[in-house]
């Protein structure tokens, strides 16, 4: 294991999967500069930049996997899928079907996401679930520096289009990750990062952070908190949102994006609709508010659900001690 960042993670699993496959191209907006490294060994012909126009570099894309590449393109930031979501959408995500299954579109579109870095709601607002809503697209958005490379390697193996979120806020973000080449995360398999019997906080990208914190700052009441990582937002591992809500019998959702039709609302349907009967109390939501984001630093961590906020809302359902 090394000690690197969610950056480092990414560039490591691209070089690998260029030596791996000649077919893996990368192309985007300053790729070939802040990632010059892969441009000296793969050359301009694999690694270039792009002009600054997101819905050309997503055709493109769609383009070269159809045409039997497997391109790896970086939007930068991902306000700017909207300029691409007619590539991404009507084609990389509908092509595969429309084709009878003939063609393959393997391709990976990374953009970066949510609060940290007080870029604004120019270039920060969280669009993963109009992609999950999308049909044709796979979804991804790692919580750690491990997850970060194991399930890049994975979506650009995979034969379907994956949309790649990176949050901002763990870019720079230390961590430790496997340096075998071996090292790929299944997509579609949440992680249990925390093992408890009272309640289950499900979340994905940075607010996992915040409830470890709060699963912590709950132990220390005697309420022991399940913790799981969804890392894969689509296909969405019910089978282990379930297995966990059946054992603790309530369920916080925690995200940063907006609370109105977000991830968290299909994870609170999949337990109402399944495991009802096992729900000791009202399933919980937290996520950021329906606005633009922020420049303001506080303003903008204002809007994300943090720590203190996660074991408030266990704290409601659950009570100063574990129930039975």
């Amino acid at each position: 294991m090394s000690q690197i960042t969610a950056h480092d993670a990414i560039g490591q699993a691209l070089a690998e999967e260029m030596r791996r496959d000649e077919r893996v191209v990368l192309f985007g907006e300053g790729v070939a500069t802040k990632r010059a490294d892969l441009a000296r060994e793969f050359g301009t012909e694999r690694v270039r930049n792009t002009p600054l126009a997101e819905a050309i570099i997503a055709g493109t894309a769609v383009g070269a996997a159809a045409s039997g590449l497997r391109p790896v393109v970086d939007l930068l930031f991902a306000p700017f899928l909207a300029y691409s979501m007619d590539a991404l959408v009507n084609s990389a995500g509908k092509l595969r079907y429309l084709s009878g299954g003939q063609f393959e579109f393997p391709m990976v579109a990374i953009a970066m996401t949510g609060a940290g870095w007080s870029v604004g709601g120019q270039h920060n607002h969280n669009l993963e679930a109009m992609f999950v809503h999308a049909p044709g697209l796979k979804v991804v958005m790692p919580s750690n520096v491990a997850d970060f490379k194991g399930l890049l390697k994975a979506a650009i193996r995979d034969d379907n289009p994956v949309m790649f979120f990176v949050d901002i806020a763990l870019a720079m973000a230390p961590g430790e990750a496997p340096e075998s080449a071996d090292h790929v995360v299944p997509i579609g398999r949440a992680a249990v990062l925390r093992e408890g019997g009272d309640v289950t906080l499900v979340s994905y990208a940075k607010t996992v952070g915040a409830c470890l914190g709060a699963a912590d700052a709950l132990a220390e009441r005697g309420i022991h908190a399940e913790v799981i990582d969804l890392r894969t937002l689509k296909p969405l591992d019910e089978k282990a949102i379930l297995r966990s809500v059946r054992k603790t019998g309530r369920l916080v959702v925690v995200h940063e994006a907006n609370r109105l039709c977000g991830v968290g609302a299909e994870v609170s349907a999949i337990v109402s609709e399944h495991a009802f009967d096992a729900l000791k109390a009202p399933v919980r939501r937290l996520a950021g508010p329906d606005a633009p984001a922020a420049s303001s630093w506080a303003l903008e961590q204002a809007a994300v659900p943090n720590a203190d906020a996660v074991r408030d809302a266990v704290l409601a359902i659950v009570g100063e001690r574990a129930a039975a």
